[in-house]
This record gives structure tokens, C-alpha cells and sequence, in this order.
């Protein structure tokens, strides 16, 4: 199982952050963009729909540095960026997800080499409630009962709210489905992690996007799904979850860095990058400011978390 608790491990990253405030901020180590002169062009960028948001920020930061930049976005789901990559009509293929190694076959037969990956943020994909629903908190278990047909985790099916503790008007409640259409990556690590690799429930309602998973939520009292935290309005619950029994954990900051939350990710953006050579002027520099302290920035606005100093060093130097 993906867990962010091998970023700790990797990165150390802990002790970058005071874990204790309610507040995000970036590292204060991040230092800020540089602009350099002669970037010119256009940049496509195919992939995911939980990074649209994201991307759709980073565009118009970058663009206000480079105004002669044209910048094009399409997000309809992490499955659609390695084809754009291989055949070569993005240069930015955003992912909610890793690349499969299938994927990354097809790439590797075709270039010679692998892509390149760049992490760019950490989400907490959350699962979302009517804010007026009184659940304390879900475990795995709960949760592949509640979405999936093949019970992978063990578990028995669930139907009603009354079946994971809710009294009262909620004890016959329907549980209504809500989740994204498989070309998401999103929809990949949620069956993954979340369902044990087994099969959703004929009927979960599948949504083209990320907000219209939340915004069915926001409208239906006994509604569940699953978005990036980036997503999260006032109108939903993003509830704790546990990976088995009670002890459950929010999707803060803390707890994806020290991984007691089960469901916590990276966010990815691959690149097609010669071995030994480095990126395009124009692709290097917007993934600079990607990974610059007004990039990381617009991750804290956008409601994901960012990433430590070190980390985004780390990444710049891979594409160069």
C-alpha cells in the first residue's frame, strides 16, 4: 500500500514543519522564482482532473511572469497523460496516480528511456459526507463495505448509514454512492488502497470530475465519495478514517506526513526527458516555478499540501 509515511522516511520531512499548527504554510527554505529571460511557447498539458485546479493556478502565475506564453489545459483524468506523452502532444502529463508499469512500458519501447517523474504536492484523498452527517469516522473495512461488490478487506456489505452506528432518522438511510469514471486516477487508488484491489459497486455514481463528486454530496443527505482534499467545500464532511478498528485519523497535513492516514498521496506531473540531457527551456522553467516557493504557495491556496525545501531541490535537479 502506498503510504506517505516512506516521504517521511525518504525525505525526513518531519522535522521541516511545525506539525501543531492548523495553519499550512510552505518551507521557509523555499526560495522564491527566478525569471530568466527568453522563455517563450507553449506548454499542453494533458492528465489529471484532480490536478486541474493546480495546474489552472500554476498557468496564470507563470503567465503573469511570461505573458507570451500560451499555456493549454486539459484534465479528464491521469489516464489520458501517458498517450499525450507518447505521442507527444503535451509536454506535462499531471497524475493523481503513479504511472503503470504498463505504461511506462509503452513509453520505454517507444523513447528508449522512462519518463520522468516529478512530484509536485501531497493530497489526502479524502471521502466526503453531507456536512449534516453525524459519522465519527470510517475504517478501511467500513469503507470497501460501503463502495465495493468484492469485500477485499473482509468486511460485509453496507447499505444504510444504520449499518456503521447511526441512530434515530439515520438507521434505514440509503448510502448513495458517488465516485469518478476509470479513466481517473483517482478512481485507481481508491480501488487500490481503499477497496483491496476489488471491484466498485455497480451503483456508485460515476462523475467526469472531482467537484461533481462533492457537489452530488453537497446534495444528497445520505451521500459518500471520494476527491482530492483540494475539493473539499463548506457544503461537505471530509471524515476521519482508520486503516482497521477505531483510532481514527483526520486528513491534515500531520497525518499524511507521519502516515496515519490511510489514504494520503502524492500528485504527480511527468515529463518526457532525454537521459542525460536537460528539459526544454520553457518546460524546466514552468516546473521551476512549480516547485518554487509562489508554487508551493499556490498548493497551500488551492487546499493540498506542499512540499519541503529539499524535496522541490530534488525534483528541479532531476529535470536538468
Amino acid at each position: 500500500m502506498l503510504k506517505l509515511v516512506k516521504l517521511s522516511l525518504i525525505f525526513n520531512i518531519v522535522t521541516l514543519f511545525n506539525l501543531q499548527s492548523q495553519v499550512i504554510e510552505v518551507d521557509q527554505d523555499l526560495q522564491p522564482y527566478q525569471k530568466v529571460s527568453g522563455v517563450t511557447g507553449q506548454i499542453n498539458s494533458v492528465g489529471s482532473d484532480t490536478l486541474n485546479n493546480l495546474m489552472t493556478l500554476w498557468a496564470e502565475g507563470f503567465q503573469k511572469m511570461y505573458p507570451n506564453v500560451k499555456i493549454q489545459i486539459e484534465g479528464k483524468g491521469s489516464s489520458t497523460a501517458p498517450p499525450a506523452l507518447i505521442e507527444e502532444i503535451a509536454q506535462l502529463g499531471p497524475m493523481s496516480r503513479a504511472m503503470k508499469s504498463k505504461e511506462i512500458d509503452i513509453f520505454e519501447k517507444k523513447f528508449g528511456y522512462r519518463p520522468t517523474e516529478i512530484k509536485v504536492s501531497i493530497d489526502a484523498l479524502a471521502v466526503f459526507v453531507h456536512k449534516n452527517n453525524p459519522v465519527i469516522g470510517l475504517n478501511l473495512t467500513q469503507v470497501d463495505s460501503i463502495f465495493s461488490s468484492t469485500y477485499k478487506k473482509d468486511g460485509n456489505p453496507i447499505t444504510t448509514w444504520g449499518q456503521v452506528g447511526l441512530s434515530a432518522m439515520w438507521d434505514s438511510k440509503p448510502i448513495t454512492l458517488y465516485g469518478r469514471n476509470s479513466a481517473s486516477g483517482t478512481y485507481a487508488f481508491f480501488k487500490k488502497v481503499a477497496l483491496g484491489k476489488g471491484d466498485y459497486k455497480i451503483n456508485v455514481k460515476e462523475q467526469p470530475g472531482s467537484s461533481s463528486v462533492v457537489q452530488g454530496i453537497a446534495t444528497e443527505l445520505g451521500g459518500i465519495g471520494y476527491s482530492g482534499i483540494g475539493y473539499k467545500t463548506s457544503s461537505v464532511r471530509a471524515i476521519p478514517l482508520a486503516e482497521d478498528g477505531n483510532d481514527y485519523k483526520n486528513p491534515s497535513m500531520e497525518n499524511c506526513l507521519n502516515g496515519d492516514y490511510p489514504l494520503a498521496r502524492f500528485l504527480f506531473v511527468y515529463v518526457n526527458k532525454k537521459p542525460n540531457k536537460p528539459l526544454d527551456k520553457l518546460t524546466l522553467e514552468f516546473l521551476s516555478y512549480v516547485l518554487s516557493k509562489e508554487g508551493q504557495h499556490v498548493v497551500v491556496k488551492d487546499g493540498y499540501y506542499p512540499l519541503p525545501a529539499f524535496a522541490c531541490s530534488e525534483m528541479v535537479e532531476q529535470l536538468k
